[in-house]
């Protein structure tokens, strides 16, 4: 259980760190994610069943995940579009393309298929406890993605990508297209979010043009989360892993709410209810805690 927690956690966690870089670092709400979660398994799945390695089919669903980001910011650059509505655009749209790329199928299995997944498994049995296995994958994976996006974020670019976040007007002044950076940083935040679904379908089993209902919500609650738990932090390293901690924690309450549930006489379509009140519950937490003042003894 324990294993299966972290592991779920891990896979969405990518997800999460794309979601920190549009909301936390462009200060960009960006709805697209619902449509490039399934995007990434969508592509990753059909490359698969075409007979393309893994590693390349998830090299396609990442590029797919950053054209699906790099739409929605050329709709709200040029065409003054809030980046709430060119969201909402392109996520409709990619509905209907993920139907397309499933060949006009709303649910495709692989599980006869040669994933990454399946080839970690079976090179690694009997050295690492089969339980373990891609729990130590994911790890190794989530942890390669944080620290090439720090690295990412310590270069001129990066920073100056975060200085937009805080001030767009200081950018504009030092001579910096704005829309240029929106660009780049939507689009890789949507190529992490595709990845992250590439993985999802191969874990599952299967890729659904569902899966990506509410994901932009268990993004949000995984990144406050973190915030709220670790202590805060201006650095770029602490704060993706704040976003990593927080997706295993928010994956393990559902865990716990999918098996545990029954208790309470819950069912599965109780937990969207669980992510709302959970989100809810933070932002609480994250006022009171703002709101809180030192206690002073009046002399």
């Amino acid at each position: 259980m324990i294993e299966g927690i972290f592991v779920e956690g891990l896979i969405y966690g990518i997800m999460v760190l794309g979601v920190f870089i549009s909301f936390r670092i462009l200060d960009f709400p960006d709805l697209t994610v619902d449509g490039s979660f399934p995007l990434g398994a969508a592509l990753m799945v059909q490359c698969l069943l075409l007979g393309m390695n893994g590693w390349l089919a998830l090299l396609v669903a990442f590029a797919g995940g950053v054209l699906a980001g790099v739409v929605t910011a050329l709709i709200h650059n040029h065409l003054r579009v809030p980046n709430l509505l060119a969201g909402i655009l392109t996520m409709t749209m990619l509905y209907s393309i993920n139907i397309r790329i499933l060949g006009n199928r709303a649910n495709v299995p692989i599980l006869d298929q040669s994933t990454i997944l399946k080839q970690v498994t079976e090179k690694f049995t009997g050295i690492i406890p089969d339980d373990y296995i891609l729990l130590v994958f994911f790890v190794i994976v989530a942890l390669v993605v944080k620290v090439l996006l720090d690295l990412f974020f310590r270069t001129d670019l990066g920073m100056t990508m975060g200085a937009m976040g805080n001030n767009e007007q200081m950018v504009i002044s030092q001579g910096v297209n704005p829309k240029t950076l929106k660009t780049i940083g939507v689009g890789l935040s949507n190529g992490l979010v595709a990845i992250s679904g590439a993985f999802a379908a191969q874990y599952l089993g299967f890729a659904d043009v569902g899966l990506g209902q509410g994901i932009i919500v268990s993004g949000l609650a995984s990144v406050m989360i973190g915030e709220f738990l670790v202590l805060k932090s201006n650095r770029i390293g602490v704060l993706t892993l704040c976003a990593l901690a927080g997706s295993v924690c928010f994956y393990a309450v559902m865990y716990v709410g999918r098996f545990y549930g029954y208790v309470i006489h819950m069912t599965p379509s109780d937990l969207n209810l669980i992510k709302g009140v959970l989100i809810i519950a933070l932002l609480i937490a994250t006022q009171a805690k703002k709101l809180k003042v030192p206690f002073k003894v009046a002399k």
